[in-house]
């Protein structure tokens, strides 16, 4: 197993449990996009997040609550297709341990030995 800071998901980027499964953003596990799809298509379904969430700020900022629920429902279905909700991508029968914090997960043995004290 691993010493020292887990490895990153990226440069710079959040800490990714030793399956891949989860990213850590300050101390909590988030559900990491499906690493079986093409990158193509992972960038085409990140693009698509990214631009519905933009529709949702506009939407805020407009005060246009129909228009908040329609990009939120996109938000919903690129989370969906990049395996970050929804049923799981994995088929050990491993639990979705999804937002849940690190230390209280089945990841928290890993996490102390990694060295991490800050929630990060």
């Amino acid at each position: 197993m691993q010493h020292g800071k887990p490895p990153l998901a990226n440069s710079g980027g959040p800490s990714l449990t030793p399956d891949g499964r989860y990213i850590i953003v300050r101390g909590q596990l988030w559900r990491a996009a499906n690493p079986h799809l093409s990158e193509d298509e992972r960038e085409r379904l990140v693009a698509s997040l990214m631009d519905a969430r933009r529709e949702v700020g506009a939407a805020k900022r407009s005060g246009d609550a129909e228009a908040e629920k329609a990009a939120r429902a996109k938000v919903h279905e690129a989370k969906l297709a990049l395996g970050e909700r929804g049923p799981v991508w994995w088929d050990d029968g491993a639990p979705d341990e999804n937002r849940r914090m690190v230390r209280n997960s089945s990841y928290a043995d890993w996490w102390a030995r990694a060295g991490i004290c800050s929630e990060e």
